[in-house]
């Protein structure tokens, strides 16, 4: 079965990931592949995504994209995608792990004519004393840049914590003025076909810009961490109320396991 088959990731690739802190994958989920899961993911994304409001109704962060979180949770199908040891795999190679745990998976589906992604640290809202940390951000479809790719700071990651910066207008700016200031240089994807995927760090600083396009666009993300990783302190909001829901029952300095974590490759 494919998702459980090995994706040839050469040693070149891994250092150019632990380099700049993302890269760009053809073929993870080669795109012949794609079309039940990518019925089974539109379909728990219709069930479950409660956003009504007009894309004029809503702040920065609701024009982005609709966010739908844990869809393994209600399918089967997007289950054994989410829990797919092909893309574990790859994600413990860039760490340089032994294994990875689940995090959480979410949909993150850009309207036509949505908004930008705001410049952001994934791990701002993450409660992992960790840096081996990565998502998967996987396109369904056939997309171009002007669909909003996302554009990454190649070696921000080296950073670190940048501090309580949750995505909004506020890091837009905030975020967008320190990339320039440290000058690093931003790449993004002209275009990728469907079962292509960007891998980041936790801490790799990167947006989006707006849907320009007639189209919705698909991506589906899975978040990985390293096995072993501890949970760290709650010292925001956003990683107080993510124990609360992904790492249920663990306190700050235990092991960050929970049965939503199982341990996928």
């Amino acid at each position: 079965m494919i998702l459980n088959s090995a994706y040839p990731l050469s040693a070149a690739q891994v250092a150019q990931y632990q380099r700049d802190g993302h890269i760009l994958l053809d073929d993870v989920l080669p795109a012949e592949f794609i079309p039940p899961y990518q019925r089974a993911i539109e379909a728990t994304v219709a069930e479950r995504n409660t956003e009504t409001r007009a894309l004029k109704d809503r702040d920065t962060y609701g024009m982005a994209f609709l966010q739908t979180m844990n869809l393994w949770e209600h399918s089967e199908t997007v289950k054994r995608y989410v829990m797919a040891k092909r893309f574990a795999g790859i994600a413990a190679r860039l760490l340089g792990v032994a294994r990875v745990r689940l995090y959480h998976d979410q949909a993150l589906f850009k309207e036509a004519g949505g908004g930008i992604t705001p410049w952001h640290q994934d791990q701002h809202y993450w409660p992992l004393a960790t840096d081996k940390t990565i998502t998967m951000w996987m396109t369904l479809v056939d997309i171009s840049a002007d669909m909003g790719t996302l554009r990454f700071a190649s070696g921000s990651h080296v950073e670190g914590y940048l501090g309580d910066i949750p995505i909004s207008d506020e890091s837009e700016a905030q975020l967008q003025a320190f990339v320039q200031r440290k000058g690093y240089s931003l790449q993004q994807a002209a275009a990728m076909r469907a079962g292509a995927a960007t891998f980041h760090s936790g801490w790799t600083l990167h947006s989006a810009p707006p849907n320009y396009s007639r189209r919705m666009r698909p991506a589906m993300t899975v978040i990985y961490y390293a096995d072993g990783a501890l949970v760290a302190p709650l010292d925001n909001k956003n990683r107080i109320g993510d124990r609360d829901r992904w790492l249920p029952g663990t306190a700050p300095g235990e092991l960050a396991a929970s049965p939503l974590n199982p341990i996928l490759g």
